[in-house]
């Protein structure tokens, strides 16, 4: 078993907390020219290509049967869907924007822990939730008056990878992570491929197929390359620091994206938009240090809190 290390932890959280708005970045700009069922077929391609020879290499666990394969297959339609949709939302949305609004994830994950797998969650809990998600209305509104119902994507993206969380847990205990993420990248090659195979028949602008050219080539590579390290980074840190430490670090995300949207995009969030970052964060800082208070003792590594996601758009 591996013995904590916390600033080693901290160290792979915050390079995750860069490496994940890098791919976000690489996504948007993938997304102005090609079809996202193209880009998220190589998102997953480049994904299971890197992993494969690790999985086989450091002869991990991969394969699965029953319940677990059975669960493994859901998670990977809804990772497809997550990005797909987080794709989408950042041809409309500022990078920053649109990871903020990505963070009612875990306001989302204590209701739905409560109402499915009926875990406590006492009063001040559900009172940042609820101030958590009046932040990310903040963040929306501006957004909304200017490019309208589109605004509402990353809800959607929050809401499908809270699920996506909730059927990991389901899972974790009975999977290597590296594993699981090899063995997702095959089945959401074989899902998405014959999709795109009938894109030419179908009338969907996303499932159509372009020849990319040099330029796009090297930012497949790259979001293939960035999204598969910051899964590892997440994992990898998780091994050395308990969730309950790392998770506010991850709230870093948020000011590195909106670093990253202004010197890529031009892109700032206005000051309604700061507001509700600023709450948001706030909201979910006190959820995680809720949560590392009611930590399992030194010695035991507690269960990853709802603030500790992954981030979904990678």
């Amino acid at each position: 078993m591996v013995s904590d290390r916390p600033l080693y932890g901290l160290l792979l959280m915050l390079g995750f907390c860069i490496v994940a708005p890098a791919a976000d970045a690489v996504a948007k700009l993938l997304g102005q020219t090609m079809p996202i069922g193209q880009l998220v077929f190589f998102r997953f391609a480049i994904q299971a290509v890197l992993l494969i020879p690790l999985v086989w290499v450091t002869a991990r666990p991969w394969r699965m049967r029953g319940r677990v394969l059975r669960l493994t297959l859901l998670r990977t339609v809804m990772h497809v869907f997550g990005i797909g949709l987080m794709v989408a939302a950042l041809q409309y949305l500022p990078l920053a924007d649109a990871i903020a609004i990505c963070f009612v994830m875990p306001f989302l994950l204590l209701v739905l822990g409560r109402l499915l797998l009926k875990e406590e969650v006492g009063r001040r809990r559900i009172l940042a939730a609820l101030a958590g998600f009046s932040g990310t209305l903040l963040v929306i509104q501006p957004s909304f008056t200017e490019v309208g119902w589109a605004a509402l994507l990353p809800l959607g993206v929050a809401l499908n990878f809270a699920f996506f969380i909730l059927v990991t847990r389901q899972i974790a205990k009975e999977t290597d992570p590296v594993g699981l993420q090899a063995v997702s990248g095959v089945f959401a090659v074989g899902l998405i491929g014959p999709a795109l195979l009938l894109g030419p028949v179908l009338p969907l602008e996303s499932l159509a197929l372009i020849s990319p050219n040099g330029t796009e080539w090297m930012l497949l590579l790259g979001i293939g390359l960035l999204g598969t390290l910051a899964h590892l980074l997440m994992t990898w840190s998780l091994r050395f620091a308990p969730a309950a430490t790392l998770a506010p670090l991850q709230y870093l995300e948020i000011p590195v994206a909106a670093m990253i949207g202004l010197a890529v995009f031009g892109d700032w969030p206005d000051a309604l938009a700061l507001m509700g970052i600023l709450v948001t964060v706030a909201a979910g800082l006190y959820v995680a240090i809720t949560e590392k208070s009611t930590a399992a003792p030194a010695g035991r590594r507690a269960p990853a809190p709802p603030s500790q996601t992954a981030q979904p758009a990678e």
